[in-house]
């Protein structure tokens, strides 16, 4: 015997039943049930009322109703009636109305409540009920759902293999510009180093425009220990690329640092120490100089004139 008729059963026996998480059902008490005989027996207006509670607890006097006529454990009696009422509520959830035949209607209403229409049939002999599911009878009268429940599977696999080739090919798009671009920019800066060949990767290396290595140490600062402003002739450069700008100590600490003999450290104020490179090249030469600095040191570099 079906759920929906033990249900209805135990609601014309007890003259009421709740359904957990829906309301309570409750029968008039000025209707008389009709008798057995009787099969044209229908239920006057407003016979069965309904009152919404959504915390609704189980009704165990319908459970042990459904124990006492399926011989079930109450467990199990008590997950067939989840089932069926989760069923409903499914229905309920996607706008269709949730049927209990000898009972009537549910609705769910713009606020989400449930709202139950009475119906009109009723049915004393549990054999004279016809034996189907909900799930049937809307199945049934809407061929669009039971597309739905048959093919759910394929259709949500399908759309999940879409997706997962459209993000790996956007991934692998994305891996492959960044790469491009990573990798182009190294080349670029070879191919200007190759094409100005003033500064080379290493400038401890002196080039032809540099002065001799005599002159350089004579005009640098090359002890560990703090020590005065140190003056560089102007007269030996025909200009200086500038890339670091200290406090003496800093400046002093930054040189110690490159080990770079060429490196000059020089003031004009006995505030701010320069870091400097010294070239006797012509002026049409700064800017290419500068830039090559610029790399090579990672700072912001100036020209500064004798």
């Amino acid at each position: 015997m079906k759920i929906e008729q033990l249900l209805v059963q135990h609601f014309y026996k007890n003259r009421e039943v709740t359904l957990q998480g829906i309301g309570t059902f409750s029968l008039s008490p000025d209707f008389v049930m009709p008798m057995e005989n009787d099969k044209d027996a229908t239920i006057p207006e407003n016979a069965i009322s309904f009152t919404y509670d959504s915390r609704a607890a189980e009704d165990d006097a319908l459970i042990n109703y459904i124990v006492e006529q399926t011989r079930k454990m109450k467990p199990l009696a008590s997950a067939d009636l989840d089932s069926y009422l989760v069923l409903g509520k499914q229905f309920l959830n996607i706008g269709k109305p949730f049927k209990i035949d000898g009972l009537g209607m549910l609705i769910k209403n713009q606020q989400g409540e449930y709202q139950f229409a009475q119906g009109t049939s009723f049915s004393s002999k549990p054999e004279e009920t016809p034996p189907s599911l909900i799930k049937e009878k809307m199945e049934d009268n809407d061929f669009s759902f039971r597309d739905r429940v048959n093919k759910p599977a394929g259709g949500s696999k399908k759309g999940l293999m879409i997706a997962a080739v459209v993000v790996l090919v956007g991934l692998l798009g994305t891996a492959a510009w960044y790469f491009f671009m990573r990798g182009s920019k190294p080349a670029a800066s070879v191919e200007t180093i190759q094409k100005e060949p003033l500064v080379i990767a290493d400038t401890s290396k002196t080039i032809a425009a540099i002065p001799d290595s005599s002159q350089i140490k004579k005009d640098s600062v090359t002890t560990v220990t703090p020590a005065p402003p140190v003056v560089v002739s102007n007269d030996a450069y025909t200009f200086k690329v500038v890339f670091r700008v200290l406090s003496q100590a800093g400046a002093l600490k930054k040189k110690i640092e490159l080990n770079k003999p060429n490196v000059l450290m020089y003031t004009t104020d006995s505030v701010h120490y320069k870091l400097a490179e010294g070239f006797t090249r012509p002026l049409s030469d700064t800017t290419r100089v500068k830039d090559s600095l610029r790399l090579f040191y990672a700072f912001r570099t100036f020209i500064e004139l004798k």
